[in-house]
C-alpha cells in the first residue's frame, strides 16, 4: 500500500512538472513556434502585452446537477413514462389483432404475391398460412379484441389506445430493438429514456432519473445500448436495478466506513474533479461528479423504494409478485413505486418472446401462452393501481415489441418446424399506450384480412417516438443535441404525432 501511494505521488509530481516545462508550454501554444509567431501578430502570446487574468470557473446548477428539473417546450400531459418492452417480439395475431379469415386459410400455401421481394429472418421457400392459435372476444365498452391468452387485460381494455399498424424496416432483433429505443438501428444514439431525462431532469434527486428493470433470465439482444446515453453525457443513461438480491451491486459501504467518512471522501473527490474540469472542460467530468453524489444518496433511497415486502398483501396479490425472485410481476410493482417517488423514466424489458417454433417454450400455442400468463396479471394490476392512486393521469405506459410475427407458419427450406411458430415481421404489428393524454378505448390503424400489411393508419417507430415526446411536452423537431457539428434528435428527420390516439 505504501509503495502504491508513493507511486501515485510521483505520478502527480511528474504531471505537474510536465505542465511547467518550456517544451510543454511551446507545444500548447497553438502549434508550437508557428503558433507563437501567429499569436504575436494577433497580440495573443506577446509577453509585452498585458494578459487578462484567467476567470475562475463557475458552475451552474445544471452543471453540478444534470438531473435538475427543466421545463419542456410546452405544457406536458404526463410527468413519467413506464415503457414495457417484450424482447423477442410477441405475436399480435394471438393477442390483439384478430384475423378470422386466417382460420379458413390455415394450412394453405402462402400466395407468392406476398412473398415476392420480401425479406424474412428465417422463412425459405413457400410457407403455409397459420390461423390464430388463440380465441378472441370483443371486450369492454370499446369492443376492442382481446384473446383468451390475456384474460385479466379485458378489465383495463377501455383504458388503453391500440396502434394496430405499426411498421419498422428492421427484421432482426438487435437492430430492431436499437431502432425502437434509440431511433437508429446503429449503435451510438441515445435511448428515449436518456432523451427524456436530459430534457426534463428528475423530480427525485435521490434516485436516478432513468431506471431499467429486466426479467426473463436475459437482457435484450441489442444489449445495454438500448438504455444507453449515446452521445449525451453518461449521467443520462439508464441505471439497471435488480428485483432479486441487492437492487444495486455494492450499494452498502465496506465494514468500518461510516457515512461521515464516505461524505468527506466524496467531497474531496468532487473538489479534485472540479479542478480537472477547470483545466479541460470535459463534460464527462461533471457527469462523474454527479454520479458520485447520486451513488451516495442512493444508498439511503434505493433500499426503501426497491423493497416490495412492505407493500400491503392485497397489492402483492393483485400483481402476483414473487418476493426474492426476478420476475416481471415484481418489476411492474417496482415501476409503480419508482414513478410514485418521482423517477422520470422506467424501462422494463421482459425477455423470451421469440416464437419461431424451434422449441416448446418458443412455440406460438404453448410458449407464447405461458409468456402472456406471466405479464397479463401484472400489467392489468399496474394500470389499475396507478389509476386508484391518481397517478395514471400523470404517467404514460407504452407496451410493445421490436416488430411483430408473420401470418405464415415458419419453415426453413420447406422443412416443417417441430412446434408451431411465426417468423419476424416488420410490416405490421401492434402496440398500445395508456395514461395521461391518451384517448381511452381508442384503436388506430388496420391490417389486411390476414394481418400481413397495414392498410389504414400506418405509423412508424419515429411516429411513436414523436408522440411520446409530445406527451412529455416536447416538440420533437426542436428537441435536439449538438454533436459532431450538427443537431441530432430522437426522431432523426422524420416522425409525426399520432393525434388519433390523443385525448
Amino acid at each position: 500500500m505504501k509503495d502504491q501511494i508513493e507511486r501515485l505521488i510521483q505520478e502527480q509530481l511528474a504531471r505537474e512538472a510536465q505542465e511547467k516545462t518550456r517544451r510543454h508550454f511551446i507545444k500548447s501554444c497553438a502549434q508550437g513556434l508557428g503558433g507563437l509567431a501567429l499569436s504575436s501578430i494577433f497580440m495573443g502570446c506577446d509577453p509585452l502585452t498585458k494578459q487578462p487574468k484567467k476567470s475562475t470557473t463557475t458552475f451552474s446548477e445544471r452543471d453540478l446537477n444534470p438531473l435538475a428539473t427543466l421545463p419542456p417546450h410546452y405544457g406536458p400531459k404526463v410527468k413519467s413514462v413506464i415503457y414495457l418492452h417484450m424482447a423477442g417480439a410477441p405475436s399480435q395475431l394471438e393477442m390483439f389483432d384478430y384475423k378470422p379469415k386466417l382460420h379458413s386459410l390455415d394450412g394453405q400455401d402462402c400466395p407468392q404475391s406476398l412473398l415476392a421481394g420480401k425479406k424474412f429472418a428465417f422463412i425459405k421457400g413457400t410457407p403455409k398460412l397459420m390461423g390464430p392459435q388463440a380465441e378472441f372476444k370483443q371486450e369492454g365498452d370499446s369492443g376492442n379484441w382481446v384473446s383468451n391468452f390475456m384474460p385479466h387485460f379485458k378489465k383495463v381494455v377501455d383504458d388503453v389506445a391500440f396502434l394496430k399498424a405499426v411498421h419498422t424496416d428492421q427484421f432482426n432483433h438487435g437492430p430492431a430493438q436499437l431502432f425502437m429505443h434509440t431511433g437508429s438501428a446503429r449503435l451510438g444514439r441515445p435511448s428515449i429514456g436518456a432523451w427524456a431525462t436530459y430534457g426534463l431532469g428528475s423530480e427525485n434527486q435521490n434516485l436516478p432519473g432513468f431506471v431499467v428493470l429486466t426479467s426473463g433470465g436475459n437482457t435484450p439482444d441489442a444489449g445495454k445500448s438500448v438504455w444507453g446515453s449515446g452521445f449525451l453525457p453518461s449521467v443520462y443513461q439508464g441505471v439497471q436495478c435488480r428485483s432479486k438480491g441487492d437492487p444495486v451491486l455494492y450499494l452498502e459501504d465496506p465494514e468500518g466506513i461510516s457515512r461521515d467518512l464516505k461524505k468527506s471522501t466524496i467531497d474531496a473527490i468532487t473538489k479534485i474533479n472540479k479542478e480537472e474540469y477547470a483545466k479541460y472542460a470535459d463534460p464527462e467530468i461533471l457527469a462523474r461528479i454527479n454520479q458520485y453524489e447520486m451513488a451516495y444518496r442512493m444508498q439511503i433511497a434505493v433500499p426503501e423504494v426497491m423493497n416490495i415486502n412492505n407493500e400491503p398483501e392485497h397489492i402483492k396479490e393483485m400483481y402476483g409478485v414473487e418476493p426474492g425472485k426476478e420476475s416481471f410481476a415484481n418489476n411492474c410493482l417496482l415501476a409503480r413505486k419508482l414513478v410514485e417517488d418521482g423517477v422520470r423514466f422506467v424501462q422494463l424489458f421482459d425477455w423470451g418472446w421469440d416464437s419461431h417454433g424451434v422449441v416448446r417454450s418458443g412455440s406460438i400455442d404453448k410458449g407464447l401462452r405461458n409468456k402472456c400468463t406471466q405479464i397479463d396479471r401484472p400489467i392489468t394490476a399496474l394500470i389499475m393501481d396507478l389509476k386508484q392512486r391518481g397517478l395514471l393521469d400523470d404517467t404514460l405506459i407504452v407496451w410493445g415489441g421490436e416488430f411483430g410475427r408473420t401470418p405464415m407458419q415458419e419453415n426453413r427450406g420447406n422443412k416443417k418446424m417441430p412446434f408451431k411458430g411465426r417468423d419476424h415481421h416488420g410490416d405490421a404489428f401492434t402496440m398500445w399506450m395508456a395514461g395521461g393524454g391518451i384517448k381511452k378505448g381508442a384503436s388506430h390503424g388496420q391490417t389486411d384480412d390476414i394481418g400481413f400489411s397495414g392498410i389504414e393508419g400506418r405509423v412508424s417507430v419515429h411516429d411513436v417516438h414523436a408522440t411520446i415526446l409530445h406527451l412529455l411536452g416536447f416538440d420533437h423537431e426542436e428537441f435536439t443535441y449538438e454533436f459532431q457539428g450538427r443537431p441530432f434528435r430522437l426522431t432523426d428527420v422524420e416522425g409525426n404525432i399520432i393525434k388519433e390516439i390523443l385525448s
